[in-house]
């Protein structure tokens, strides 16, 4: 059994304000652990943040810097390919939005695909040449 008794009230307008009380006393206690809860939510995100911003520091000690030089070039470059394919993109889309200009692109480009090969691969000696040439830029590039 409970020791505790609930007082009770006969008439309804006191039944209504009991009631009131009640929930007044109520709505108190949960604000005030909502804003401890809060606060403590608060200083865990803290702790959590300050924690995390050691182990970049950390992590960030730990590189070698002499090195960026290297990467910084090449994550460059990376993002002017990706920029220019973005662009050829656009420029491709809008060009094939005309009816007919397409496909006489595509007429070109085999046309002039065509004469470089005629021109530059029919014998040895010019397919030699063009092999010395792509070597010597190969070499003038990539050392």
């Amino acid at each position: 059994m409970n020791d505790t008794t609930t007082p009770t009230v006969e008439s309804g307008d006191t039944t209504q304000q009991a009631s009131d009380a009640g929930t007044a006393a109520f709505g108190a206690t949960a604000t005030e652990s909502g804003t401890a809860g809060a606060s403590q939510t608060a200083a865990e995100i803290k702790e959590r943040y300050s924690e995390i911003l050691g182990q970049i520091n950390q992590t960030l000690g730990q590189v070698d810097w002499t090195q960026m030089g290297r990467i910084g070039k090449a994550v460059g470059i990376l993002l002017v390919v990706i920029v220019a394919q973005i662009l050829i993109k656009g420029v491709l889309d809008t060009i094939n939005l005309l009816p007919i200009v397409p496909g006489l692109l595509e007429l070109l480009g085999l046309v002039i695909v065509g004469q470089w090969s005629w021109k530059n691969l029919t014998t040895s000696e010019k397919r030699s040449a063009v092999v010395n040439r792509l070597q010597n830029l190969r070499s003038e590039y990539l050392g």
